[in-house]
This record gives structure tokens, sequence and C-alpha cells, in this order.
């Protein structure tokens, strides 16, 4: 029986919902799971992570993100732990954490944005030409690193059981980025990789101001407010609502593109929603052809009627 580590993210001290997919498919796997958290205090996870073999818990002087530090903080763990196979979620912050991991872990390979994965017999599938295929890998390496794209693994019912807790010095490695500020988000926003619904402007909400008629419909469905790269580029919308190729790869149950045309940029990173409403005056936008269903007409006219709508049902 091999050993399997979980990168536990956290945003904020919050732990993401996200984890729960990741250590729901790590429970069925048959292996002991070794989660590791940079938390000076481990105990308002401790019920998430029951069923875990052993808690590593990273302390520090500054835990806050730093790409260096903590990978080389986990390649020693994943050493020093002999974790055949490391898990974590495919977000931003794995983007750029993950491949350094692999790089300092050594014998190690990594396979991003896993849609399928088969540990028995080291088979993965992910997206590959923007999202147009599905390829099969294996990892012949020795160490296999893997990140699940959100909202694809089904998260189970925690397990039983308090895991074991043991203490882990963060590395102190010479810095070569370093995070000078971290500029959060004036209003609390649900964090789009995870959100079950998503309602997305483009180029046609024309201004700024009018991504507040999306915001009320999306307030209405406890949904998050993407955007795609026109409007972003059009200063309509802040970078941290991208959906895109160059923005979020999401996977909601239901996305809603409002004003968006359909380029492939922006397909790439919704394609896989479950379900997908596209509003557009234009009949022959590209986003038709993927969207579930299709409402041609004035986004300013039908998304405030729909939000009437849902006024009356939610």
């Amino acid at each position: 029986m091999s050993n399997l580590g979980i990168y536990i993210e956290l945003k904020d001290g919050n732990f993401k919902k996200s984890n729960k997919e990741t250590l729901s498919f790590a429970g069925k796997s048959g292996k002991d799971i070794y989660a590791v958290v940079f938390a000076d205090d481990i105990g308002p996870y401790m019920d998430e992570l029951k069923g875990v073999k052993k808690v590593i818990q990273v302390k520090g002087e500054n835990l806050t993100y730093q790409p260096d530090a903590y990978a080389d903080t986990m390649a020693k763990i994943i050493k020093d732990f002999d974790l055949e196979y490391f898990l974590g979620i495919f977000s931003a912050q794995a983007r750029d954490l993950f491949p350094r991991i692999t790089a300092r872990t050594g014998n190690a390979g990594l396979i991003n944005d896993c849609l399928e994965i088969d540990l028995e017999n080291n088979l993965v599938i992910r997206p590959v030409y923007a999202g147009k295929l599905l390829c099969q890998y294996s990892i012949a390496e020795e160490v296999k690193i893997l990140t699940l794209r959100p909202n694809v693994f089904p998260a189970a019912e925690g397990g039983s059981g308090d895991p074991e807790v043991t203490e882990f010095d963060l590395v102190k490695s010479e810095p070569k980025t370093k995070i000078l500020e971290v500029i959060k988000s004036e209003s609390k926003k649900i964090d789009l990789s995870e959100a079950e619904i998503i309602v997305s402007g483009g180029r046609g909400m024309k201004t700024k101001e009018n991504f507040a008629i999306l915001e009320e419909m999306a307030a209405l469905l406890n949904a998050g407010v993407g955007a795609s790269r026109a409007a972003v580029d059009s200063e309509y919308a802040t970078y941290d609502m991208q959906v895109g190729q160059t923005g979020k790869v999401v996977n909601p149950k239901l996305y809603i593109a409002c004003g968006i045309s359909g380029a492939i940029q922006h397909l790439v990173g919704m394609k896989t929603s479950k379900v997908i409403v596209a509003i557009n005056k234009d009949p022959e936008a590209p986003i038709f052809k993927k969207a579930d269903y299709g409402i041609v007409a004035d986004l300013f006219k039908a998304v405030p009627l729909l939000t009437e709508e849902l006024k009356a049902v939610v």
C-alpha cells in the first residue's frame, strides 16, 4: 500500500470546498492519506480531515503563501513521508506551485487539470488542445503529482476517526520570488472555480456599471459573477472574474453567458459546465453552438425579465 499526500489549500484561512472533493477521491483509493496544511492552528480544520491517517501541520514565522518556501517544504515532505502520490486542487495557486514542487522533488511527474484518475492502473484523463480532445496519460516517474479540476469529483461525507497530527517546520530557503503585497477584493466574491452557478458578462455589457444587472441575478441564485476576456480588457470587470484560457477554468452546474460571443478562448474555460444558457442578440454568435439553451434577445431586456421571474420563485 503506497502513501498518498494531499495539499489542503486554504483561502483567507478558510477550508476550500474543493478540498473535500480531493479528500473524497483519495478516501476511495485504499491508500494511507497524509494531509498537508500550512497553519499555526489546525483545530478549525480537524472535522474536515477526519478519516485521513496523518495531518502534517506546517508551522513557521510567516505562513503567507510564498511559492519557493511552500514548494521546498512540500518537496521535503514528499521525500520524508515516502509519498508516491501527491494531489491538490487545480487552482490559480496550484498552477504556480505544483510545477515547482515537481521540479524540486526529483523523479516526479505532474499532470494538471485531471478529469478522471485511475490510481490502480496509473491512468489519468485530462483535456488537451484547448479542450478539443481528452487525452489519456500515465506517469513513469516514481512520484506522481496530480491536480484535480473542481466540481468534477463528488464530495462525499467526511470519514471517521481523528487523524494523528505531526508538526513540520516551514523550510527557510532563499526566495527566487517574493510576494510584496496581496490586494484583496473590496467585496466578498464567490470563488468562480468552486461556484455551482456562474453568471458571466462579455463585451456586450458595454460598461462596468451594467454588470450590476448580472450581480442582482447572481445574488438571487447564490452565484458567482464572471466575465470574458473582452470584458476584462475593456475594464468592465476585474481580472479575478475572467473565465477562459488565460483566466479561470470553471465547471459549474449552470453557466449563464450574457453578451458573450463565444470565442474559443472563453469556451475553453467553461465548456465543461453541466448546463449552459446563452443570451445574445446575434443569432449567429458561436456561443449558441455550445449552449444547451439559447435566448436571442437584447440582454438588457432579457436579464431583468429573468431576474423578476427568479424573484417570484426563489
